[in-house]
């Protein structure tokens, strides 16, 4: 990737579902948190017995990870453990402590004041820990070796593989794993070394390259049109929607936007989903083109026009891994070839 191509992105988040910020009701007041450290020192260093209460790294990382996730199945699946496994080492970590880290409300687990103290702690240690092992990872400048890439299903399904075959291609040394899991792994953490995702808001901390707007169009399947009057206004078709995992989604965005008052009759987590939905004639869905022009089980909704809604395809990695010779490598191939594949079709605007 030329050094004109990378650029700096400067917006939180990738996706609203990870790594979110706590509602601001449940943030310590400035006076909590010099409280709360106060707290959590005397709590880990008691003077009596500290090795007691110290805990070790593998308790500390289920802290955090519970604090990251807000929840125990989410801090389970990033840890790869059992939900109970977190259960069962949280309570036994805060009973060691004799402190509370976490209040256990219905909408999941929030750090308390002193949980958040200790929290703010461990990030800066777990970020140190990482930044060690990206700087070694970037003097690596061998076209060997394994390189992972986060993307999405609806992306797997569509334009990446032939791009992909393309790497392979072009360097049969490089090793690539792909995780397809509807969030954006951490590249700060090392949960992938490339991100290729559909956003609107790149993460700040990150370098990448915008290559093409994703644009969305409505779907159906032609047994289903043929049974609708000619002409049907948007508001009178069966729709299919996103369920809450996705409701920061561009599309999702739209169909509240200008369908509010439709009550969906059918709602998926996965746009692959939707689209075999659509598929078997249960109504309309909003689609990426490359999804849904791809499927010859489906048409566009006559009398509607694309939909650009403000995403666009971000390929990022982390500052530090960019002069990692296998992942500028991989880089180099998917942008050629994705940035190719959208021009030659017209599906996507660069």
């Amino acid at each position: 990737m030329g050094r004109n191509a990378r650029q700096r992105t400067g917006v939180r988040g990738f996706d609203h579902r990870c790594d979110r910020p706590w509602p601001r009701a449940s943030w310590p007041r400035p006076s909590d948190v010099g409280c709360a450290h106060r707290c959590w020192e005397s709590a880990t260093l008691p003077s009596s017995s500290a090795e007691k209460h110290r805990g070790d790294w593998d308790d500390l990382r289920i802290v955090l990870a519970v604090a990251r996730a807000g929840s125990l199945a989410a801090a389970a699946r990033s840890l790869g453990v059992n939900h109970t496994t977190v259960l069962r080492r949280l309570s036994a970590y805060e009973n060691r402590l004799g402190v509370r880290l976490f209040d256990r409300l219905p909408s999941g687990y929030v750090p308390t004041a002193i949980g958040d103290a200790m929290v703010s702690d461990l990030a800066v240690i777990d970020g140190a820990i990482h930044d060690v092992v990206r700087r070694a990872a970037g003097q690596d400048r061998q076209l060997t070796g394994l390189v992972r890439l986060s993307t999405t299903d609806t992306l797997m399904a569509s334009i990446l593989p032939s791009a992909l075959a393309a790497v392979r291609a072009a360097h049969p040394g490089i090793r690539l794993e792909v995780s397809t899991a509807n969030a954006f792994a951490i590249l700060t953490r090392r949960e992938a070394d490339i991100a290729l995702r559909p956003t609107s808001s790149p993460p700040e901390g990150l370098i990448g390259r915008r290559l093409i707007s994703a644009i969305y169009a409505a779907y159906a399947a032609p047994a289903y049109l043929a049974d609708q009057p000619a002409n049907t206004p948007l508001h009178l078709h069966r729709w299919l929607g996103l369920d809450v995992s996705l409701r920061e989604t561009s599309a999702a965005r739209w169909l509240r936007e200008h369908l509010p008052n439709v009550e969906p009759v059918a709602q998926a987590d996965s746009f692959v989903t939707l689209r075999e939905l659509a598929s078997a004639g249960l109504g309309v869905a909003i689609l990426p083109t490359y999804l849904g022009d791809a499927s010859v089980a489906l048409v566009r909704v006559p009398g509607t026009a694309d939909l650009d809604l403000g995403a666009a395809l971000w390929l990022l990695t982390h500052e530090d891994l960019r002069r990692v010779a296998r992942i500028d490598a991989v880089v180099t191939v998917l942008v050629a070839a994705l940035t190719h594949r959208a021009t030659s079709r017209g599906t996507a605007k660069t």
